[in-house]
């Protein structure tokens, strides 16, 4: 037996997104607190909720984009704004450069200013609320400033990649060329040497003296954004990937190139600080490359699926130690205190405290992009946002009442929203949610009555769902559970699959044809010719009996998106019949087989219909079905016939059930030799075809002939001339 035809192949997979009956989602961890929106609310490792300290605003003019701050002996505070290129002091003195971005700025231990501008910035310094030109290294743009124990100044530009050294006013050279892009960051460590990072390969140097400098570290990333030197020589560093670009935007000019988005491997170039530096792509790491120098400053490179940023601690043996890594926020400033270190970030603007021992809170989230610089002011931590540029101080104690929106839950279909629990001390209050589009607007329902102890919430049956909380005067908040009923949804069957196969003899339940059952004798043949003694007297001819039996596979493939158990029905029937029969009811494999010899030629449709009964009640029992397009059945080989016309052999083929396919002779058992039908194409369901023997040496020869149905039957025929 054969099975052609068009049988229904979709291919699909099941989908596992819920199981059956009540659901909980659960909110305990601090990665599924993270994703929430914090507004006056922090969140400590063990995943608690607690109230964020209180801030106010020591500047915000709603039009200043601020990149840079500094803070002079004095206890005055500077910054360095964008697009109007202002140094503003905050006690309303202010002074414009003719270049509209100041992204760095530094302050002496005489209280002397430094703002370096870009793009094609100078060096300005500021001395008894006097501006004047200091330095101009003819670079396109100047990212980092330092000053050293000697007054010298030091500056990291792009897109050259070179550090000057500046000791007075018009008088700097080349102090190192690091054959890199950009030098994003400066410090000076405890024994008063350069440490410098840099982009796009995202490498520490420590510069020694002039062009003597040593690659500390080769992050995973393009810039290094900060560096901490501490008094005990170890190193604190923040890398990142984008930076650069973002800052470069904000000033354009005639040769600024698009911003490219790449998906694809990191490509990490080494720097060896040796003479000759050696250019050259890590081995097995990349599979862009990218060019030495970058040709333009915003070009952005965004890595798909790694991590976009990490906090390193290089070690005085040179040891490096990660100790965070962000897949969804950008580090960008970096300051310590004691044991523990604080850091900011972008999106929501967020920023966090780390201990050496890795353990992590979030002290506050601005909710107001990128968290540009940190610097400590006395007792307490200043926060520059640069959308809009503000700058916040950070003040005793905590805020007296915040709110806290937990991501969006989508419970995979339509659901009846049930009982709000939740684990905390203090006084709570809980509102709830719920909409049919993935983001929170204006089709979503309004926020609940407020809900002070653990109750079934009022909102209505929706797939998605959010709550909020407000913490008051201390609050602590350590988990969340929501139950909720997804709605049944019906099982699917998204194809049938019919195919034969011939099985092994022994799964036949019938007995072997080789030896009738009614045999009276038998006999063994040796290898010398001896027949040996016999039960009775003549000969037995050996039967060559059928090495198999035919088996039809069914096999279909189901959908449920509630991940309930399923039962299956089969059935069939043929194509001039009006019912359908059932072959099996309510069982749990997807796949079902059965003799072939069952069916007799003809077109036959089979029926799943899949439930899931047997989880739900009668009430919410849903079910799908899917019939196959025909499947068409041929067990009965072509009648072949084959006579000799003068020195040609003609062979008459015929098939009631399926067109032809195939002919084939064989000439004393040798190889099968192809022919086509005199009509040019053997496709017919009856076909002739002629084969010429005049060729064949002097004596008797057996030719055969073997047509090959479409279903593959084969029939055979023979012919013996002499």
């Amino acid at each position: 037996m054969k099975i052609f035809g068009a049988a229904v192949l979709m291919m699909g997979q099941a989908v596992n997104l819920l199981s059956a009956g009540t659901q909980t989602w659960e909110m305990t961890s601090w990665q599924d607190f993270l994703n929430g929106k914090f507004s006056g609310v922090g969140l400590t490792r063990d995943g608690q909720l607690i109230p964020a300290p209180a801030w106010k605003s020591l500047f915000n003019d709603g039009q200043s984009t601020v990149w840079s701050a500094a803070r002079t002996p004095d206890g005055k505070i500077w910054l360095g704004t964008g697009h109007q290129g202002k140094v503003i002091r905050l006690d309303g003195k202010s002074w414009t450069l003719p270049e509209p971005q100041v992204f760095a700025i530094i302050s002496d231990a005489k209280g002397v200013v430094y703002a370096a501008s870009s793009p094609n910035g100078k060096i300005y310094r500021i001395e008894k609320d006097t501006l004047t030109e200091y330095f101009n290294p003819r670079e396109k743009y100047i990212w980092s400033l330092a000053i050293g124990a000697d007054g010298t100044l030091y500056a990291g530009t792009g897109e050259g990649g070179k550090i000057y050294a500046i000791k007075g006013p018009g008088n700097g050279e080349v102090y190192f060329d690091s054959a890199q892009s950009h030098i994003t960051a400066l410090a000076i460590d405890t024994k008063g040497e350069l440490l410098a990072g840099s982009d796009p390969n995202g490498l520490l140097y420590r510069v020694s003296g002039k062009e003597k400098a040593f690659v500390i570290y080769d992050a995973n990333f393009p810039e290094i954004r900060s560096i901490v030197p501490m008094t005990d020589g170890r190193i604190y560093v923040a890398a990142l990937g984008g930076s650069v670009a973002k800052r470069a935007a904000a000033a354009p000019s005639a040769n600024t190139a698009p911003a490219v988005t790449i998906t694809a491997q990191a490509t990490s170039i080494t720097v060896e600080a040796q003479s000759g530096l050696d250019i050259k792509p890590k081995t097995g790491e990349a599979t862009a490359q990218v060019s030495q120098p970058i040709p333009s400053a915003t070009s952005l490179i965004e890595i798909s699926g790694v991590e976009k940023s990490a906090i390193y601690r290089i070690g005085t043996n040179g040891g490096v130690e990660e100790l965070w890594t962000s897949k969804e926020e950008n580090v960008y400033d970096l300051i310590a205190s004691g044991n523990r270190l604080t850091f900011s970030t972008d999106g929501p603007g967020r920023i966090y405290d780390l201990t050496e021992e890795k353990k992590i809170t979030l002290i506050d989230q601005t909710n107001q992009g990128e968290i540009t610089r940190l610097f400590h002011a006395g007792s307490g931590l200043l926060a520059i946002t640069n959308q809009p540029g503000e700058l916040r101080q950070q003040e005793a104690g905590s805020v007296a009442q915040g709110i806290y929106e937990s991501p969006v839950h989508d419970a995979g279909s339509i659901s009846r929203w049930g009982r709000l629990a939740w684990r905390a001390t203090g006084n709570l209050s809980f509102q709830v949610r719920t909409g049919n589009s993935a983001r929170p607007d204006k089709t979503w329902s309004e926020w609940s009555v407020p809900v002070t102890n653990p109750a079934a919430v009022a909102v209505p049956t929706a797939r998605f769902v959010q709550w909020k909380a407000e913490l008051k005067n201390g609050a602590v908040l350590d988990s969340v559970n929501l139950s909720y009923r997804p709605q049944n949804n019906p099982p699917s069957v998204k194809s049938i699959s019919v195919v034969s196969q011939l099985a092994p003899a022994s799964a036949s339940s019938k007995p072997a044809a080789a030896t009738p059952a009614n045999a009276a004798y038998s006999i063994t043949v040796t290898d010398t010719g001896d027949s040996g003694a016999s039960t009775l007297s003549g000969t037995v001819t050996q039967n060559a009996g059928r090495v198999g039996i035919r088996q039809m596979i069914l096999s279909w493939v189901t959908e449920d998106l509630d991940d309930d158990k399923l039962l299956y029905t089969l059935s069939f029937r043929g194509e001039d019949e009006q019912e359908w029969k059932t072959l099996k009811k309510d069982f749990a494999e997807a796949t079902y087989t059965l003799d072939g010899d069952v069916f007799a030629d003809g077109r036959y449709f089979f029926k799943v219909v899949v439930s899931d009964h047997a989880t739900n009640p009668p009430e919410d029992a849903r079910q799908g079905e899917l019939v196959s397009t025909p499947v068409r059945i041929d067990n009965t080989p072509p009648q072949v016939s084959i006579v000799r016309e003068g020195t040609d052999v003609m062979v008459k083929a015929a098939d009631a059930a399926s067109p032809l396919q195939r002919c084939e002779l064989s000439i004393d058992a040798g190889p099968w030799i192809v022919l086509e039908a005199e009509d040019g194409i053997t496709d017919g369901p009856e076909e002739t075809f002629r084969r010429s023997i005049s060729h064949l040496p002097a004596g008797e020869h057996l030719i055969t002939v073997r047509v090959t149905d479409v279903a593959g039957n084969p029939g055979l025929a023979k012919l013996v001339i002499r």
